[in-house]
């Protein structure tokens, strides 16, 4: 089975699970724990599955945020909560939204379907941890019971599962966290000033990266990507997809083809709720 088909897979299941990122019932169940930042939510559910770990783990494994913006995110996060309430929290917020998303029909023949074949995705990534700390952290969470959660849990394995893998890449390639962005945003796909205040990088940081990037060959002064960035960044995005291919490898084509046509609607619902945002 190729990688594009593993890529499509995923990509098509994605909604499923990122929605968590932009939901107001989850922004408003972290900021019922207690007094937090603007993103402390998103830093500290998200992390939390690899326990009560220092600010600095968070930046290594979030990889392209401004370290100071993760620092005062989780600045006494684990005191309002601990990594436990953070998880189950998110997990409850999750389920909200998936009521919301699909009216309340959560347990149907098709969820029910999609949920055992993106587990056995998830499964097969389990086995195989190594090199992935976020990865590792969920991985190490309890299995839901309800097939609408074990559907949204399964999807978030093999996403925190690509994303260590495409960290992975950008190191191999020699690429900050910053520079990464200014690639992403030097490609053409999404802009310079969504990815930098995204991440919270200042201009000044963000000039510096473009210049040390031009200084390499791999984009000009405006921040374009030259032959040899593009080239680059194809490099990179194969190896992302090679890296993430093994856990479809246990569904094969035919199943790969059906897991895209069960999550298809499940996904346009998500996306018509208006769910999804930019992170």
């Amino acid at each position: 089975m190729s990688s594009e088909t593993a890529r499509k897979t995923w990509r098509t299941a994605e909604p499923i699970h990122a929605f968590i990122y932009f939901l107001p019932e989850a922004a408003a169940a972290y900021e019922a724990l207690g007094p937090i930042g603007p993103r402390t939510g998103y830093f500290a559910s998200r992390s939390a599955p690899m326990g009560a770990v220092p600010a600095d783990v968070v930046v290594s494994t979030f990889y392209n945020f401004n370290p100071g913006l993760v620092r005062d995110a989780m600045n006494g996060a684990w005191d309002v909560a601990s990594p436990a309430q953070w998880c189950a929290t998110r997990l409850a917020s999750v389920d909200a939204g998936l009521h919301r998303a699909w009216d309340g029909a959560v347990d149907t023949p098709e969820i029910r379907e999609l949920a055992v074949l993106l587990r056995a995705a998830a499964e097969v990534a389990c086995a195989s941890p190594e090199g992935r700390p976020l990865f590792a952290g969920h991985a190490s969470l309890a299995w839901p019971d309800e097939p609408h959660l074990v559907l949204w849990h399964a999807q978030s394995l093999l996403r925190e599962f690509r994303g260590d893998g495409h960290i992975a890449a950008l190191v191999t390639e020699n690429l900050s966290g910053l520079e990464a962005l200014v690639t992403h945003a030097g490609s053409g796909d999404v802009t310079a000033k969504i990815l930098a205040s995204s991440r919270a990088w200042p201009e000044s940081d963000w000039n510096t990266a473009v210049e040390s990037l031009r200084s390499r060959g791999i984009c000009d002064a405006e921040g374009n990507l030259t032959t040899e960035g593009r080239a680059q960044r194809d490099r990179i995005e194969q190896r992302t997809d090679e890296l993430a291919t093994a856990p479809y490898l246990v569904l094969g084509e035919e199943r790969c083809e059906k897991v895209r046509e069960l999550a298809r609607p499940l996904s346009k619902r998500i996306v018509d709720s208006g769910m999804l945002g930019f992170r």
